[in-house]
Parts: structure tokens; sequence; C-alpha cells
């Protein structure tokens, strides 16, 4: 069922959920409540037709997924019989030296007209049935059991990410990916069922065994004690219905053991048990002109039984030419089959492969960081990443694909942009990384780079967190660590992040709070794109875009200049001034920055010429060349000194520079001077370009 979207089981009916516990108890009674003989061959009669049923019910399913309740079924037919033996006890120590048929024709007729009276044939064949239900078929079946579930648990992490990456390549739909991971879950759940409930068919056969003893060593006791019977009148008597009720019991659990093993032993395929076998032997002809070979060979041995072995030496021939004809008709079959089949299909937009705007690509060695779904400590950091994203900058970025690469080294992962690189790093799942600080001791590991911000780092065994701890170091878990690469890439290309549909998902979230705002400047003042390339410009230089409503209402005051949106972008930023000086530079009222000469500036304004502002900070190379240098020394001595790497310069000088910047030196911040509050006490750490500024 679909209830508001959601889909929903279909719950059986009230009769189904009350008709199986009420079952249940009436078993669970039988060992409490005296039943009469008539009673006893009912159930016992119930008891060899279900066993049959559960047996070509597991011979005819497809696939476990089809019988999943045979666990509990298992247990259930175990219930029952080991309460027709309580039941049955009860009636042949209080009833037997009444005769043979006082527990039932079902029980005489095992235990006299099966066995010909004869107790020692009895007992023999009693035991062989349990030894062969005890320690080939159910040690057999919980042994495969075993180790299917182990198996199915250790690929539970690839399946499920193989299902991942159909989904985001578009293979499958949600609703199937939903329905295979419940699949894969399912799986390892039954063999693991399995594994335990072939334990109850176990203690069974313990039990049988030794409900066998009692019952002939009681029934003699009561017969010669209770009711004068002569021992070999009472030997007789309890014997037969002893060896009566074990088999009974017994014959039984040989057949529901039968069907577990078949179950947790085929392969799950398009067919049933028997289409499978019948196929197979269809598609292996020569093995049975093979046997009928040998059987023609020793039927004409002297001193064989010719009739036979020429019997089936005939029938095993027969069968094979049978075989081998409908093999040659089924070829022949495919073969019209593919010279009508069309040479090549038409393509379909649905071929078309999508390209997830943000994928993370994990070696087979990084699987475990994901394995739990959810619930795994990377997956939970993600979404706090995008969590804190949206709070911080103000608008809602893509998910996170996960998905595996074999191609990868065993510890890498790499992070995707619309299906290019952006970035990758080694992980070591069963290490910690330690970053050194400088001047720090040398701590015994694997030495690396921080993949995030290259400080120098050690990969360190988890026995050495609380040394390295001591001698300074920042001990980061592997999660942690891909987190923050994957956060500060995230960021760093948050402005491609904003395509027009983001923007327009935006908008309309806006709209929701500022519908008249909206209506009136979108798309009649300020376009969509343009807006867009507003809020991307913003971006690329890490102003965050929470404020919308000053972006387009300042936007809005200056239609003349949206022709060019960087013409906009000083009143925007001004108007931003606040929340980029917090951002940059924190609350405080003294602040440390890197100035520009003044006749470095002026030279600059120079080479721009008459235009408001430089487009992409194309200057003349040399002094480009010079700047890039200079802003380098300075950022590197600023974070020497844990000072945030701002540069204050001129409004009309500002894009430039902060062009020339971010490609030199990305975490390099440029303000506008008149960004900066008037009750700023502002210092300058340093001056750079100053020898250029007095050479020119």
């Amino acid at each position: 069922m679909n209830i508001l979207g959601i889909e929903t089981a279909r719950l059986p009916s009230p009769s189904a959920q009350g008709a199986i516990p009420v079952l249940v108890l009436l078993v669970l009674i039988m060992m409490l409540v005296p039943l009469p003989a008539v009673m006893l061959d009912v159930l016992f009669t119930f008891n060899i037709a279900l066993s049959i049923i559960v047996l070509f019910t597991a011979i005819n399913i497809k696939s476990f997924k089809d019988f999943v309740a045979f666990p509990t079924v298992l247990l259930l037919t175990t219930l029952l019989r080991l309460s027709l033996n309580v039941a049955s006890t009860r009636v042949v120590l209080s009833e037997g030296y009444q005769g043979t048929d006082a527990a039932g024709k079902v029980i005489e007729a095992f235990g006299v007209f099966l066995i010909s009276g004869n107790f020692a044939v009895g007992i023999v064949i009693f035991i062989v049935i349990t030894i062969i239900n005890f320690v080939v078929i159910t040690k057999g079946s919980g042994r495969v059991a075993e180790v299917s579930a182990r198996f199915a648990l250790d690929s539970m992490p690839g399946k499920q990410m193989a299902i991942d990456a159909d989904l985001n390549a578009g293979i499958i739909q949600q609703s199937e990916a939903k329905a295979r991971r419940a699949e894969v879950a399912q799986e390892a759940d039954f063999f693991g069922s399995m594994d335990g409930a072939s334990k109850f068919v176990r203690g069974d056969a313990i039990a049988g065994i030794m409900i066998l003893v009692i019952n002939l060593v009681g029934g003699l006791l009561v017969g010669v004690l209770q009711h004068d019977m002569s021992f070999s009148k009472a030997l007789a008597t309890y014997g037969a219905l002893t060896i009566g009720d074990g088999l009974v019991a017994q014959i039984p659990a040989l057949i529901i053991s039968t069907a577990a093993g078949i179950l947790v032993t085929r392969v799950a395929t398009e067919d049933d048990f028997s289409g499978q076998v019948s196929k197979h032997f269809r598609a292996n002809s020569n093995a049975l002109a093979v046997v009928a070979g040998v059987f023609g060979v020793l039927g004409v041995i002297p001193g064989m039984p010719h009739f036979i072995f020429i019997t089936f030496a005939v029938l095993f021939g027969g069968l094979s030419y049978l075989a081998h004809q409908r093999t040659i008709k089924r070829e022949e079959e495919a073969a019209v089959a593919a010279r009508a089949a069309p040479v090549r299909e038409e393509l379909e937009w649905k071929d078309v492969p999508i390209v997830e705007p943000l994928c993370l690509e994990l070696a087979y060695r990084l699987i475990p960081l994901v394995d739990r779904g959810d619930e795994s400590d990377l997956i939970k950091r993600i979404k706090a990443i995008r969590r804190k994203f949206v709070t911080e900058v103000g608008f809602l970025i893509p998910s996170v694909h996960i998905r595996d690469n074999l191609q990868l080294p065993a510890e890498n992962y790499r992070v995707l942009l619309y299906g290019a690189e952006i970035g990758r790093g080694q992980c070591l799942p069963d290490r910690l990384l330690a970053i050194q600080p400088s001047g720090a001791e040398v701590i015994n590991g694997i030495a690396v780079k921080d993949p995030t911000f290259g400080m120098p780092a050690v990969w360190i065994e988890r026995s050495q967190r609380d040394d390295a701890i001591t001698k300074g170091c920042t001990v980061v878990e592997p999660a942690v660590v891909l987190a923050t690469h994957l956060d500060h890439l995230i960021r760093q290309h948050a402005s491609e992040l904003l395509g027009r549909q983001e923007t327009q998902d935006l908008l309309d979230h806006f709209k929701l709070s500022y519908p008249k705002l909206v209506e009136d400047v979108i798309p009649k003042v300020v376009s969509v794109a343009t807006l867009q390339r507003i809020l991307q410009m913003l971006l690329d230089e890490n102003v965050p875009i929470k404020d919308l409503r000053t972006i387009i209402e300042v936007a809005s005051e200056h239609p003349d200049k949206l022709s060019n949106p960087i013409d906009v972008m000083p009143f925007i930023r001004y108007a931003l001034r606040r929340t980029i000086v917090q951002e940059t530079l924190g609350e405080g009222p003294n602040y440390q920055v890197l100035g520009i000469q003044p006749e470095f500036e002026r030279l600059i304004e120079q080479s721009i010429g008459a235009g408001a502002i430089a487009p992409d900070g194309v200057i003349e190379p040399s002094l480009a060349r010079l700047f890039g240098e200079e802003v380098i020394k300075g950022v590197q001595e600023m974070e020497a000194n844990n000072l945030p790497p701002v540069i204050v310069s001129g409004t009309r000088t500002r894009m430039t520079f902060a062009k020339i910047a971010k490609r030199v030196c990305p975490q390099a911040i440029v303000l506008a001077l008149g960004e900066l509050p008037p009750s700023a006490n502002l210092s300058f750490y340093r001056v750079i370009c100053s020898q250029a500024g007095q050479t020119n």
C-alpha cells in the first residue's frame, strides 16, 4: 500500500495473526494434557503429512526468499514432535499393559508391522535413522548454513556499495535499490537463523534416543512391577510401543532435516530444484552415454547380473539420446532467433548517464568506513558537513554519492566534481593520523602530509594515541581525516556547486519568507542567470550568501550595472561588509592586516585603465608576478603568527588583487579599505610591494 507516498507492507488478516499463536499454544499444552490414543493417531499422521509438505515446498521453491520462514517452521515442527513424544510416553507408560495398540494404531503399525515384531531390528533401524539425521544431514546443513552466513556478512558491504553504484548510475530506481538492500540483509539473517535452527534438530535427535531408553526401561518396570507381567511379555509389549513411538517421530524428523539440507545447499536460480537437476542432466548428456556404456560392458561379463545391467544400459542410452536431440533442437531454435533479431537496438534517453555533482570514491580497504550505512561514522560526518555548510554559507549542496572504485590503490580515496577529480588522499582505516606541530618530537609511524592542509603528519598505531597527544600532536580518526578533506574541497568549489537548479531552489525557498521582494525583482530586474553569477562570485571569495535579501535588494538598486555583474560587486560587498569582516577578521576592533604600497596600487590602477574594475585581474605580467611573490611571503608570515591572511587594498583594485592572490595563495583574502568598520583599529603587519613602489 502507498500512504502519503510511503510504501507500507500489507498487513496479514486478523485471523492469520491469531491462528499461529493459538497453534503454538496448543502444541505446548499437549505436553501437559493427556491425549487419547485416537488423538495421537491423528496428530502423528498430521506430523508426517506436515514433514512431507515442507520437503516438497523446499524442493519446488526457486530461492530461500520464497521460504524465509523455514527456520521458524523448523523450530515449530521440532516442538510438535517433542510434544507428541511426551504425550505418547504418557500413554505408553500408563496404558501400555493393555497391548501394542494401547498408544494408537499408528505407533502399533510402526512398531509391529514395519519391523515384523523383531525388536533388535527395530532398535537398529531407529539408531541408524537417528545417526543419519544427526551426524550426516543436520550437521552438514548446519555447517553449510554457518559458512553461508559468514560469507553473506563478509560480502554485505561490497554488495551494498554495488547497489549504491547502480543507483547512482541510474541503472536501478530507488525502490529497486531498497528491495535489493533488504534482500542482502535478509540473506545473512536467513543463513544465520538456519545455523541456529539446525541445533534444534540435533537436540531433537539426542532427545529421541533418550526417550527411547526411558520408554523401554520405564515400560519394563511398570509392566513387571505394577501390572505383574512377565519380563518377556513386558519386553514384547513395551518394546513394540517404544520402537513404534521412536520411528513415528524420527522419520518426519529425517524428512524435515532433508528439506533443510536441500534449502541451504542449493544455489538460487530462476528454476526450482527439480528444474535445476533436469536442466543440468539435459546439458550433460555425455555423462548418461558413458554410464550406458559402462553398464553395457558389465552386462556382458560372465557372472554379472546380465538382465539388470543391460536394462539400465538401454535406459540410460535412451535418455542420453533424447537429451542430445533436445540440445540440437534448442541450438537450432537459438540460431533462428539470433538471425531474426535486429542487428542493434536503438538507444533511448534512459541510456544517457547522469553525472553526479559530488562523488566520493573509496578503495576496497576503505569500505569498512561506510559498511554500516547511516550508522557509519563517515556518513554521519558527511551529513554534518552538509548541515554546517547550509548554516554557514547559505545554500544546500547536492548529496555526496559514495561508491567503491577497485582501480584506486588499496587505501586511497578521491573526490569527483561533475565526474572530474578535484582531490584525492590516502587514509589508513586501522590507524590514527597524528598531525605534528613545528618542532615536535618525532613519532614512529608512516610519515605523510595532511591531505587537507599539507601539514606534516604521521599515521600511527591506535596504541600510540596517548603518547602522540603527550608530544603535542593532534590525533584524529581516519573518518575525520577524510571528512575534513571533503569539507575543504566542497568549500573551495562552492561556486561550482551552485548551479541554475540550486539557484532556483534557493529562490523558491526564499520566496516563502519574502514573496513580494522576489516577485518584484526576479526576473523583472535581476534575472536568475545574473543572480546566479553574483552568488558564484561571492562564493569564489568565501563570502556567505545567507543574506539573500540584501544581495537581491542591492542588485536591484543598480540595474544599469547588471549587464556585467562584476560592476555591482563592490556595492554588494559593501552592504555585506559586517558579515565579510566577521568571517575573516573576527569580532575584535583591533585588526592586523597586510597593506599594499600606495605607489604600487596607483601603478595597478593605471594598468587597469579607465574601466571601473578589471574583469579578471589581467595586468602586466611582471607586476602580477611581483605581487604574487609578495603575497606568498606575507601570508606565510601571517599564518606563522596565527593571524588571518587578510590583505587590504582600494576598492577599484580589490578585485584585481583578489584574483591574483587567489591564484598564488588560495587562503589569502583581499578586502577593500571601505569594507572595514569606521571604528576598526587597523595596524599593518607588513606593507607588501614597498620596494616596487619606491622604484617606480
